[in-house]
């Protein structure tokens, strides 16, 4: 249910997704920056002691890469930092207790939604709805109803 194994897979996920469009070219190189950031990052139990998710860097990450962002170009970080800053209103929004499951999903919900806005590109998505079937295994208590993927 924790850990941030599962920030790595969402990175995974969205950066192939994003490869798999095929707007972007996504290197060898680019998939391995994007892993390489995302562990420098995403420290477990730092959500709690500084507030920042490894969803958020591993997401962010992808954003950085497939814009070409760093320190000192404009456009390219500040977009970078706009998709950033959607993803964590998210994730604040689902705690009370961590579930690193959703913040993965509703994270790359809102990249794929940002994604569309900004750079008008649309990914797949499922028509299936995402139903959690691991609630009795949280170590801190499920959100139950307050999780829009709990169903029981």
């Amino acid at each position: 249910m924790l850990g941030c194994h599962h920030a790595i897979m969402a990175a995974g996920a969205f950066i192939t997704a994003i490869k798999n469009e095929g707007s972007f070219e996504i290197s060898e190189n680019m998939l391995n920056q994007v892993y390489d950031r995302t562990q420098r990052q995403a420290i477990g139990g730092y959500c709690g002691l500084t507030g920042v998710c490894g969803v958020v860097p591993a997401l962010g990450s992808c954003f950085a890469v497939i814009l070409g962002s760093k320190c000192g170009t404009d456009k390219e970080q500040k977009m970078t930092m706009n998709a950033v800053f959607e993803i964590v209103k998210i994730i604040r929004d689902l705690t009370g207790p961590s579930c690193c499951k959703a913040y993965a999903r509703k994270s790359i919900e809102v990249a794929q939604i940002f994604l569309e806005k900004n750079l008008n590109i649309n990914l797949s998505k499922s028509n299936e709805a995402i139903i959690c079937k691991h609630s009795k295994a949280h170590p801190h208590g499920c959100r139950k109803e307050k999780c829009s993927y709990y169903k029981e």
